[in-house]
């Protein structure tokens, strides 16, 4: 895995479990690669013989043009989450739009077809959101962000069904998402206005520590379903591990791993 900061990062805790529950000799570790840095590691994996990589921010677009090869989601979204070999080439793919469609079906039991959603933010995560709603078949998607000029960006994703708002849209939309970071502490101004959630709605905070951030908690409390990221994360985990090794993740030990690792953080302040 590179990007910078990787310290703080679950992905190692719940790869290497995977590996450890079905017994492949293989380790995954986290090195810190600053901005400008993504292509020479690329050329560094080639190099060192790596089988896969995993790359977070802000290094997803850089690692888009070292490889052979990209996933026409990649392309959507110029910036790629995921490095795997298909034959001797290096494909460049994104799994974080299905992870989180993943973490909505089946953790949740709720099918983004034919709902109206609003995305608060419009970085990379958020991009990926939109795509992803868009080809579930999202009757409406409001992308709300503080840059107009970045909002827009997102919505030409889907140009058909997403449009620039504003987060009271909340008021009618069946899915609410915070992809931003606002909100991750209690004196910080909420994303999205609490009055305007209520029943029948889910939302999803992609923060997934604390896990309980001040936007699932005001949620619920209004009677609205609210998640915080965690399933996003352990889900777009599966959908790598499926392309690097060929085999089937094991959901459940990933997401033990990650539940008792952030348990430990939190015990240890």
């Amino acid at each position: 895995m590179i990007g910078d900061p990787v310290r703080h990062s679950l992905s190692p805790t719940i790869h290497n479990a995977a590996f450890r529950a079905l017994e492949l000799d293989w380790v995954f570790a986290a090195f810190e690669v600053p901005a400008g840095g993504g292509r020479d590691a690329v050329q560094a994996m080639r190099a060192l013989g790596l089988g896969w990589l995993s790359v977070t921010m802000p290094l997803k677009a850089e690692v888009v043009a070292a490889a052979a090869r990209s996933s026409p989601t990649v392309v959507a979204l110029g910036a790629a989450n995921t490095l795997w070999w298909k034959g001797p080439d290096l494909v460049a793919d994104s799994t974080d739009g299905a992870g989180f469609l993943d973490a909505l079906r089946a953790d949740e039991g709720f099918d983004p077809a034919r709902r109206r959603c609003l995305v608060v933010g419009a970085g990379g995560a958020a991009r990926a959101i939109v795509l992803a709603l868009a080809e579930a078949g999202a009757a409406e998607i409001v992308v709300a962000n503080r840059t107009p000029s970045r909002a827009e960006a997102a919505v030409a994703l889907a140009p058909r069904v997403a449009r620039v708002g504003d987060a009271a849209a909340a008021d009618h939309a069946d899915l609410v998402v915070n992809a931003t970071p606002v909100g991750m502490t209690t004196e910080a101004a909420l994303p999205v206005d609490p009055d305007r959630l209520g029943p029948g709605q889910l939302v999803v905070d992609l923060v997934y520590h604390p896990a309980i951030t001040p936007l699932v908690d005001a949620a619920r409390a209004r009677g609205a379903a609210a998640v915080n990221g965690l399933g996003m994360l352990i889900h777009q985990a599966a959908h790598q591990f499926r392309l690097w090794t060929g085999e089937d993740p094991p959901l459940a030990v990933m997401s033990a791993a990650a539940t008792a690792e952030l348990a430990g953080r939190d015990l240890s302040g």
